[in-house]
């Protein structure tokens, strides 16, 4: 048994994304006193949506919203690979009920801002205190507490949770500046009204349409009023890093020009979309500095290829929170990390092994992975099926922290 010494009371989060609002509200829920330091004006997410796979929901459930997230998700039938022109399916395999059966809890389909809507709601309904405008410069460890020091004032704290994402303040105050590592891909993002779509029938499951050195991702949200779309293309260079900067739907329309008709009747309803370069990082040599401690992409940052960002920093909170509701911070971080590191570092695999597959690399080669990929699904899904098992099937509330 770990020696009892006095825990933590009062605790800082950085960044109110949908890590940090997870963290804020689990740790709220243990009894911590809370603060959320946001950097921005005003609470606000980009137009564009993302899967909570079950791995993610039972932690949601755990913390009890998943019950008023429920309503703005959208719950697709069936996950497929399917080529870019012909539209045949290489991979077709079921979800809805069988997610719940085999894993326990639903896969949802959800808009980015409904989530942080909700999880913002919790944090209040909690006691969390959310102050934005408040940018954090730099951050001192003490004997007994730390110092954050903000743009006006320096604030002192029992802790400090890093949970700024890719381009993290936290993360350079602790190892350094470190550039980006640009991937080589560049993704388009936006949402497309329902009623805007064209002479196609968009099908409601998770779609990946693979293609040579590009592909495309679709799937409904807000109970099928919009499709959401993350459509990947190879580039040999980028100079930007941030996913905000707006793009020239024209463009996106002709990089995909001839693919199936449903993708092409997607990108002709865009009104708007935005782009950003698919960067990666190093995996870090300590996610914690004495009192700071990271979470979620400032410590492993996700390619989509999996659609496991928002998870994995979901999955991080629960941690989190729990180990430091039961031991002294040291004890706490030295165990969050052990537990999750091996754990982020396998899914950032898998993730950029899947972006291989998607582009069809190694040309007859890549498509003949694809057509065994295929094969497997028609003949023994099972087989499919059981190499999603470690992701969907890691339950992180059922861990002995």
């Amino acid at each position: 048994m770990v020696e009892q010494v006095k825990l933590a009371e009062h605790i800082i989060v950085v960044g109110a994304g949908i890590g940090g609002l997870t963290a804020a509200l689990g740790l709220a829920k243990q009894g911590f006193t809370v603060v959320v330091l946001e950097q921005a004006p005003e609470l606000s997410e980009v137009g564009a949506g993302l899967q909570l796979s079950p791995n993610a929901v039972k932690v949601l459930q755990a913390f009890g919203v998943a019950d008023a997230i429920e309503p703005h998700c959208f719950t697709p039938q069936r996950a497929c690979i399917r080529d870019h022109r012909s539209g045949r399916h290489y991979l077709d395999m079921p979800l809805g009920r069988e997610m719940v059966k085999r894993y326990g809890a639903q896969y949802w389909h959800i808009h980015r801002a409904d989530l942080h809507q909700e999880l913002v709601r919790a944090c209040q309904q909690h006691g969390v205190d959310i102050q934005l405008n408040q940018r954090v410069m730099g951050y001192r460890n003490e004997k007994d507490h730390v110092k954050v020091l903000l743009e006006k004032q320096t604030l002192r704290t029992d802790l400090l949770i890093g949970a700024d994402g890719v381009h993290s303040q936290i993360r350079e105050l602790m190892l350094g500046a470190q550039a980006p590592i640009f991937t080589g891909q560049v993704a388009w993002r936006g949402t497309v009204p329902i009623a805007n779509i064209k002479g196609a029938s968009v099908q409601p499951n998770a779609t990946v349409w693979a293609g040579p050195h590009q592909h495309m991702v679709t799937y409904y949200l807000r109970g099928g009023e919009f499709v959401n779309f993350i459509a990947v293309e190879e580039q040999a260079s980028w100079r930007y890093e941030s996913w905000r900067e707006e793009g020239d739907t024209e463009v996106l329309r002709s990089k995909f020009h001839g693919w199936h008709p449903e993708v092409t009747a997607v990108l002709d309803g865009c009104e708007s979309t935005f782009l950003w370069a698919l960067n990666g990082r190093p995996v870090l040599p300590t996610w914690h500095d004495d009192r700071v401690v990271l979470l979620g992409d400032a410590c492993h940052p996700m390619l989509p290829f999996m659609a496991q960002g928002a998870a994995m920093a979901i999955e991080d909170a629960f941690v989190l929170s729990g180990t430091l509701e039961k031991y002294d911070y040291e004890y706490a971080f030295m165990k969050y990390e052990k537990l999750r590191k091996p754990r982020a570092t396998a899914v950032q695999k898998q993730s950029r092994d899947n972006a291989s597959l998607y582009h069809m690399h190694g040309g007859w080669q890549g498509r003949l992975k694809l057509e065994a990929l295929g094969v497997a699904s028609k003949y023994a899904n099972g087989i499919i099926q059981s190499k999603l098992d470690s992701i969907y099937g890691h339950d992180v509330t059922a861990l002995r922290l």
